[in-house]
């Protein structure tokens, strides 16, 4: 088609009752489009219906689509100008792109794919690497580059992109906006060039969670359900804080999720411990090491599976092309194809059974109602032309936390959350398999409290620190709550005392470490933390009652009751206070 004349004008076979119009297709980005588009075009929707029939969901939005999805008449480019040299033209077009024109919206144009949709860097040896439009100097990531840059610089309203191992979440996190990975299998894929079948999905950005989840509506085509709010938020302790944001972030989600949803639905998790106990057969994968050396994250070995799945079903799709139009290729695609170790169905049969013990452990952790919050990247985006991006371990790294749904066949939705070091910073929720709409539901409910939370962090760590030593004692704190919940006083009692030495002037913290006490029978020390909680905070009723226990237990009978009178002087209404007291006095006149 570059050779066809511009504004050509050709009828859409389609049912779609819709004009296409293309202009001339580029060797070289257009700089003025920060390098998003391949080419730019107009699918346009039918007529509205008459009424009283309701308007088309998506009217009066305009889209991009990544050059994977084909458009009848036309070649699908697939980020290389030598698959579009030796490629037919399409002869109908996507589903999902006749499905969101059928809805309403705009098709304005197709967008940059990193090379055959491969890479995950939004680098590019065939044309300009997209500009991002939040950190120019930076990459936008890929493999849906130009679609993330597309919605990010403002272009269109949506876009769509596929998403293997983190093709949308990755540029979404880079870009700063929105980006949508569904569950494996909920999208139909048939008009889109594929990757890897067992991780392929379509996926896509916007800016406004509304329009996030309009689109989710007609792409998944889910029976209308009444709304439902998380009962489990699961916070990836061990995740936040290996990445440089980690602590901020997570304290907005946590504070976002508290005044919403209330604390008691937050959990803390050790994400690591807990792959490794219920994914056992990512052990199959672990690299020998020698003595002294680092061994792999649980999440760095899932990502390891993840690309080896998707290395040997690429082949499966494209090497033949590859041996015989024989493509200029990214060099990234060329290491893959030809160096690497072998690929055996040994191998295979490991990564699938990875996979269902994905699949179980995340239905485990989360159920029907819980969301896992985790980061979408583990660092910011490289600066554009860094030698790292070439790196297997870059490949691996930059898509570690991505693989926690690709390999679990669960949905994934990444959230900005303002900037960390002039670079934007983001935050990922994952559902199990199959809870889309749950989740789209969610984030739109919660959309404008993150972003609230996420403003005031942002504002606090202007400072240089990123977290204030008030905050990080407050993490300490509910670290200690969910142990003392789960029952592992020791472990709460190391977080409370954490807790205590980030910040000693909290009456809360001295009490609760008083009740972990308390649970463990270590009396004397309960006592004395009880009295600090009250030397702070003299109307802390629980450290009264929490006094009183311990001193009961330490034949104070006298002491102890004046400790539950005067909890009920603060608090007349306690039962507890009024019980205790009450059969003290009648065992001890």
């Amino acid at each position: 088609m570059a050779s066809q004349a511009a504004n050509l004008w050709v009828l859409l076979g389609l049912g779609l009752a819709g004009i296409l119009i293309m202009t001339r297709k580029f060797k070289k980005a257009v700089k003025a489009d920060f390098g998003a588009f391949v080419e730019r075009l107009q699918l346009l929707p039918p007529p509205q219906p008459p009424p009283p029939k309701a308007p088309h969901p998506l009217t009066g939005f305009s889209f991009a689509i990544s050059d994977v999805f084909d458009i009848n008449g036309f070649v699908t480019g697939f980020g290389n100008p030598d698959w579009s040299r030796t490629h037919e033209l399409a002869s109908q077009t996507s589903a999902v792109v006749c499905a969101l024109v059928e809805g309403g919206a705009t098709c304005t144009g197709r967008t940059i794919v990193d090379d055959m949709a491969f890479g995950i860097s939004g680098e590019h040896i065939h044309y300009d690497t997209p500009t991002n439009p939040a950190a120019p100097a930076r990459i936008p990531g890929g493999s849906s580059s130009g679609a993330s840059v597309a919605v990010a610089a403002k272009f269109v309203d949506f876009s769509l992109g596929t998403d293997a191992v983190g093709g949308v979440r990755v540029p979404a996190a880079y870009c700063g906006v929105l980006g949508f990975r569904p569950s494996h299998g909920t999208v139909a894929h048939t008009g889109v060039i594929p990757v890897s079948a067992s991780l392929d999905t379509v996926g896509w950005f916007a800016r406004d969670p509304s329009i996030l989840r309009r689109v989710g509506h007609v792409l998944l085509q889910v029976p209308f359900a009444s709304q439902r709010n998380p009962r489990n938020v699961v916070i990836a302790d061990d995740c936040f804080q290996s990445v440089n944001s980690g602590d901020r972030v997570s304290q907005a989600v946590i504070k976002a999720v508290e005044k919403l949803f209330g604390r008691q639905i937050i959990r803390h998790e050790n994400l690591e411990a807990y792959l490794n106990s219920k994914v056992p057969s990512l052990k199959q994968f672990a690299s020998k090491k020698s003595n002294g050396e680092r061994k792999s994250s649980a999440t760095n070995l899932l990502a390891k599976v993840m690309h080896t799945l998707k290395r040997h079903e690429f082949k499966q799709n494209h090497l033949e092309w590859i041996n015989a139009a024989k493509p200029n290729l990214d060099p990234v695609i060329s290491a893959q194809m030809q160096g690497g170790p072998e690929i055996t169905d040994s191998n295979i049969e490991n990564c699938h059974a990875v996979r269902n013990e994905m699949r179980s452990a995340l239905n485990d952790l989360l159920k029907d109602d819980g969301i896992l919050v985790i980061p979408t990247v583990a660092e910011p985006p490289p600066k554009i032309g860094a030698k790292e991006i070439q790196s297997e371990d870059y490949q691996i790294r930059s898509c570690s936390f991505s693989s926690i749904a690709s390999m679990s066949g669960g949905c994934q939705v990444c959230v900005p959350m303002g900037f960390h070091d002039k670079c934007p910073a983001s935050v990922s929720f994952v559902a199990r398999q199959g809870g889309d709409r749950f989740l789209l539901d969610t984030i739109q409910s919660m959309y404008a409290s993150l972003q609230e939370q996420a403003e005031v962090a942002t504002k606090s760590s202007t400072s240089g620190n990123a977290i204030s030593k008030e905050a990080s004692a407050e993490m300490a704190k509910e670290k200690g709550n969910q142990a003392y919940k789960d029952k592992q006083w020791q472990k709460a009692i190391g977080f409370y005392t954490e807790a205590i030495k980030l910040n000693g002037n909290s009456a809360t913290y001295f009490s609760n470490r008083a009740a972990a006490y308390l649970a463990m029978g270590n009396f004397l020390q309960a006592e004395a933390d009880s009295s600090k909680a009250i030397d702070l905070d003299k109307k802390n009723v629980k450290a009264y009652l929490r006094r009183g226990t311990a001193r009961e237990m330490l034949g104070y009978h006298k002491e102890a009751i004046e400790d539950f009178r005067y909890a009920l002087v603060l608090e007349p209404t306690n039962k507890r206070a009024s019980q205790s007291a009450d059969r003290l006095k009648k065992l001890f006149p």
